[in-house]
């Protein structure tokens, strides 16, 4: 037990766990208070009550609030170039080719990546109203590049090996070509997205949705509403979480470095 009291390790550890229960609480503090704000910020869906809203409002507008709806091209929608029968407004094609070279220091093959290329097309696209087969309102997103953010669903991610013989058509350079990496990224037709921005009317049913004037985030993310901020909310229950873990591991070693103190002060006494 004397040991135990005296080792410099015990002084690092509950040093270290009440450090991070710290940090880990202010991590906590910020993300709640950011589910806070998100919280406070209106939410629509393309209907309605959603016009109804704009005309109600100085100059047609209101100037942040998310609307959640399903996806609808406003043109001829991108098909996949991987899957069949799958359609999108927003599409992210990369391909990379991974090559082999001999390493005359290391006396290895070693691998490196060339010919990387990165393809993106959009279509125009607005969004609609759940379960509306014939909808009357419609909030559009003329240029998504306008996005500071927004997901993708991957729909195909392959990695396939090149014949061993156009491998050998590169064997006098030293490098032979081995795989090539193609990844798909797609915002599909009918999935359910929530954007966040400045929402304005344009005509009687026509809404544009809209970077913020006054600097707010305007983007996209791929889920409802409701899921968007049990996402938030998850972090901030995993912050808060480790920072009772932490405090309360450092609190256990503390507890049991001081015990034994007073335990072994206890032998003395009673020797005495």
């Amino acid at each position: 037990m004397s040991d135990f009291s005296l080792n410099p390790l015990v002084l690092i550890g509950i040093g270290s766990n009440f450090a991070f229960s710290g940090l880990f609480y202010h991590l906590y503090q910020n993300k709640k208070q950011e589910v806070d704000e998100l919280k406070k910020i209106p939410c629509f869906r393309p209907d309605q009550h959603l016009v109804k809203a704009l005309k109600a409002s100085r100059h047609n507008r209101l100037h942040y609030a998310a609307v959640e709806g399903v996806v609808q091209a406003d043109a001829e929608p991108l098909a996949s170039r991987f899957v069949p029968r799958c359609f999108g407004v927003i599409q992210k094609i990369n391909l990379q080719e991974f090559w082999k070279y001999w390493n005359s220091v290391s006396n290895s093959w070693d691998i490196k990546t060339v010919n990387k290329t990165e393809k993106n097309n959009f279509v125009p696209f607005s969004l609609v109203s759940h379960g509306s087969y014939i909808p009357d309102v419609f909030v559009k997103f003329q240029d998504p590049l306008e996005f500071s953010s927004f997901i993708l669903e991957t729909i195909h991610h392959e990695i396939r090996c090149v014949e061993e013989r156009l491998g050998e058509m590169e064997g006098l350079s030293g490098e032979k070509p081995v795989a090539l990496e193609e990844v798909e990224e797609l915002l599909r037709v009918g999935s359910t997205v929530t954007g966040f921005g400045e929402v304005v009317l344009e005509g009687d049913q026509v809404i544009r949705l809209q970077p913020p004037k006054d600097g707010r985030k305007y983007f996209l993310t791929p889920t409802d509403h409701r899921g968007f901020i049990s996402q938030h909310e998850g972090v901030a229950s995993l912050w808060k979480t480790l920072s009772a873990v932490t405090g309360i591991t450092g609190t256990a070693i503390l507890a049991g470095l001081v015990y034994s103190f007073f335990e072994k002060k206890d032998d003395r006494s009673k020797k005495v």
